[in-house]
């Protein structure tokens, strides 16, 4: 059994925040704790328009508070958030995300990422498997 709470990971190596200072994900479960997803808590600040890519994961993303808004890349649909909504990119669509209000985020990854991953010049996490 695992039993973490967010306060004894903040500001440990699993608590990520992107180089533009527009959001912080702290790694809850991660690819080492070899459960097949990894779990996180995503905070994005207000005012912020942020681009993702998840070309090698789906993720499933549930807004638990703030609101913004989404948009599908791949066609230009333009999804209102807010706390209770998820969306889950099972098509891995290139997305922008642009919270009204800092928005707080529980995310899940399947493959799980390993925290050692950096979005690219185009918002995508490499692939990278944790040890057997």
């Amino acid at each position: 059994m695992i039993v973490r709470t967010t306060d004894e990971i903040t500001d440990t190596d699993r608590d990520i925040t992107s180089e533009d200072g527009n959001w912080r994900s702290k790694r809850i479960v991660l690819g080492g704790d070899k459960v097949g997803f990894s779990f996180h808590e995503t905070t994005i600040k207000a005012g912020s328009v942020n681009i993702f890519h998840y070309a090698n994961h789906v993720e499933a993303v549930w807004l638990v508070e703030g609101t913004g808004k989404l948009t599908d890349l791949t066609n230009d649909k333009v999804y209102d958030l807010a706390p209770g909504t998820m969306y889950l990119l099972n098509g891995h669509e290139k997305h922008k995300v642009e919270p009204d209000t800092q928005m707080r985020m529980l995310c899940v990854f399947n493959p799980p990422v390993t925290g050692r991953e950096v979005h690219d010049e185009n918002g995508v996490y490499p692939l990278i498997e944790s040890p057997a």
